[in-house]
């Protein structure tokens, strides 16, 4: 699938955009809904090990992954939804156990009244069971029954495709001329979404293709007379507008019961629930209050220092536990009656790998050629993309080519040639890439012509081909490449890369080429949802590397990019303090670098683990009193606002801060700074009076410091502030 860790932020498709399978999609709705409701506090929480920054991680993809599932069953052609159910069957599944998994991770990192919420939703998915419809599986056995019968075409092959594609078109509902232009036109979109290099989905969309455009007028007709005849009732069909639809009403309507089990079967006797995780409990114990709790979720409670009754919120004479064997006999009782299990909450759950169906058109990739299918290829980007197969062109004729393809009077890239490079040697394949490369250099307007589909998907190929034969001037050339189509894409047309694809673009940092990659990923990294991925592709600790041996040139798009990703807050729990301030402070000396550095800092410090770290980091304090006195009025914004975040928060910083004698940068700052640095100035003052009212030589310090004994320019502003300022002593010196 495409990206799938980003900022999830993306609307989920209205169930009535859902084209088939909307049943398997209501029950994936309704799960992605109860995990988004969670996953802000779950993110709050800041689970900062690893350990829990993969889970987080793996929880986005696993919420992307399903909501571009979702969007592809509202967009996709309904005879290819049909043709794949047991796939989009397969990939429910996988999306609920991603869910699962990152869930169950991460509920043993957050407090426990959010752990008894990730709790429900860990059960709900442990029993949603997804299932085709039956109108639906029928339409795709159809359909895969048709092209098989093309391994071995017979004369009577052609009346078979005709039933075949009526009977599917009439249980998909594609009834009338618009329902077949719309058919039509997702065909289209997917072939041109679909890669050049996936021949097995290419193939079998365009023989969808042809068959609709055979027979789909006819195929209409019919059914128009038929209706007629019928004096307009409609015919008896096993379709989703008979028992699935009623399904799917009572599924909309009562969500509650279509996802019952073992945890809220409805009917529980309420004392046989916990308080905490409010499910059907398996090892009851009493505490100190006298109420009985699920022995995992009261231990939880009390193991996060808590001395009082969840419930009563009353203070607990003790915290043991004792098991209440009276509550657990009753509930064995009603389990054994209700024919109710309950599963150990304790116990992790085991995933299986699921196998890919064999009706599926992956599992065609080995035999695609073998089917005859009656496919129109005079289309020249289909030409192209079989252009390997028996192409009699020679390998000189086609990289050659690819200067005189180029030159027009649109100024546009015939990019076919980009396509047809598998079938070339090694060598031609470079050459094909560096004079597209050599050409995008003098072309500015040839860009916008070009699609991220056209060129991406081969581009990323040869790159990968690169990396394998270690050939380092072709990873230099083809990152060169994309980094100058990333630069001149519009923000609407930035490309969202495969997850693999910035994994291998991170690995690159440590490379020859790192200089090019580095320039591609600041590139991304202003954009959703490539930031996210970037930083969930393991490129930060790449990055922190750069930063550590200075290596110049990748210092300065090293720091773009960590100043961009750290403006995001969901990215931000991705950045562990520990690991990225002391890499920051050697650049707060550095004019050049300073305000990148600081402006990183400044968004990392709505923390209190990035506060606390900053006040323990030697030097810290220091380099940032320093960058006060900056000729750059943003960088003192900056650094007066990390300084302010850390004074607001305990009067500790405050003592720490006043150490390193920052007054006079901040008095000047108040005079002579922009709007939002006078303004954090004397708000940052204020704090430091308060700070230290009770120090007996508090005036001293005010005075000893003034600018004006550092050969500052003096005025009246500043005269007028530091008589403020006296009145600031331990009043005001009296003896």
């Amino acid at each position: 699938m495409g990206s799938d860790v980003f900022e999830v932020t993306e609307a989920l498709p209205s169930l009535n955009d859902i084209k088939v399978h909307r049943l398997m999609c209501a029950e994936l709705i309704k799960l992605i809904n109860s995990v988004s409701k969670i996953l802000p506090e779950t993110e709050e929480a800041r689970p900062g090990c690893s350990t829990g920054i993969g889970a987080l991680c793996l929880l986005n993809r696993a919420i992307g992954k399903a909501k571009l599932l979702l969007q592809h069953c509202s967009e996709s052609s309904k005879l290819y939804l049909a043709l794949t159910g047991d796939t989009i069957l397969t990939r429910c599944q996988k999306s609920t156990n991603l869910l699962e998994q990152s869930l169950s991770q991460l509920q043993n990192m957050v407090p426990v009244m959010l752990a008894a919420e990730i709790s429900k939703i860990i059960s709900d998915l442990r029993v949603v069971a997804f299932s085709l419809d039956p109108s639906e599986e029928e339409a795709g056995k159809v359909l895969w029954e048709l092209i098989n019968q093309y391994r071995s075409p017979t004369d009577s092959t052609e009346e078979t495709a005709f039933k075949a594609i009526q009977g599917a078109t009439v249980r998909l509902h594609i009834n009338s001329q618009k329902d077949l232009l719309i058919e039509t036109r997702s065909i289209r979109k997917l072939l041109d979404k679909i890669g050049q290099n996936e021949l097995p989905k290419r193939k079998i969309l365009l023989f969808l293709q042809h068959l609709l455009k055979k027979y789909g007028k006819l195929i209409v007709k019919e059914q128009k007379e038929t209706k007629l005849m019928q004096h307009e009732e409609s015919i008896p069909l096993p379709s989703s507008s008979g028992q699935s639809v009623e399904v799917e009403s009572r599924l909309l309507d009562r969500p509650d019961e279509a996802q019952s089990n073992t945890w809220s079967t409805p009917g529980i006797p309420e004392q046989f629930k916990c308080p905490l995780s409010l499910r059907l409990m398996y090892d009851p114990v009493v505490i100190a209050s006298g109420l009985t709790f699920e022995r995992m979720w009261i231990q939880r409670w009390f193991d996060e220092g808590h001395d009082v009754c969840p419930k009563t919120q009353k203070k607990l004479s003790h915290l043991s536990l004792t098991p209440n064997t009276v509550m657990k006999d009753l509930i064995s009782k009603w389990c054994a009656k209700a024919g109710v299990t309950i599963p150990d909450p304790s116990m992790p759950a085991v995933y299986q790998p699921l196998e890919i169906s064999s009706t599926s058109i992956a599992s065609l990739s080995s035999s695609v050629n073998d089917l005859a299918l009656p496919i129109d290829f005079s289309n020249s980007s289909i030409r192209a993309t079989y252009a390997g197969q028996g192409s009699v062109t020679s390998h000189a004729q086609i990289a050659n080519g690819v200067r005189f393809q180029c030159i027009g009077s649109a100024h546009e890239i015939d990019l076919e040639i980009l396509y047809e490079m598998d079938s070339l040697p090694w060598e031609y394949r470079c050459k094909v890439v560096k004079d597209i490369q050599s050409f995008w250099k003098h072309e500015d307007r040839s860009c916008s012509s070009i699609s991220c589909e056209n060129l991406i998907p081969p581009l990323l190929k040869f790159l990968k081909d690169a990396d394998d034969v270690h050939d380092v001037e072709a990873l230099r050339t083809g990152c060169l490449l994309l980094s100058a189509f990333v630069k001149k894409c519009r923000s609407s047309t930035i490309p969202c890369l495969e997850e693999d694809t910035y994994a291998l673009l991170a690995s690159f940092l440590d490379t020859e080429v790192a200089e090019e990659t580095i320039g591609v990923l600041e590139v991304l990294s202003c954009h959703q949802p490539c930031d996210y991925e970037i930083a969930a592709s393991g490129a930060l600790h790449h990055i922190l590397r750069i930063l550590d041996k200075q290596i110049s040139g990748l210092q300065e798009p090293a720091l773009k990019i960590l100043c961009n990703l750290s403006a995001k807050s969901r990215i931000r729990s991705l950045m562990v303090p520990a690991n990225f301030i002391p890499k920051l402070v050697p650049y707060f000396d550095d004019s050049a670098l300073a305000g990148y550095s600081v402006a990183i800092l400044k968004n990392l410090c709505d923390s209190e683990d990035t506060r606390a770290f900053l006040a323990e980091t030697d030097g810290c304090i220091a380099s940032l009193t320093k960058l006060l006195e900056s000729d750059s009025q943003e960088d003192q914004e900056y650094t007066v606002g990390v300084l302010l975040s850390l004074c607001s928060q305990r009067i500790q910083y405050c003592d720490l801060v006043m150490e390193e004698g920052v007054i006079p940068g901040l008095v000047a700052i108040s005079v002579n700074g922009n709007n939002k640095g006078k303004a954090m100035s004397v708000e940052l003052l204020r704090l430091l009076r308060d700070g230290v009212s009770e120090s007996e030589d508090c005036y001293d310090v005010i005075r000893d410091t003034s600018p004006h004994s550092k050969g500052r320019k003096s005025s009246s502003k500043v005269q007028e502030f530091f008589g403020k300022m006296s009145k600031f002593s331990k009043h005001g010196k009296k003896k």
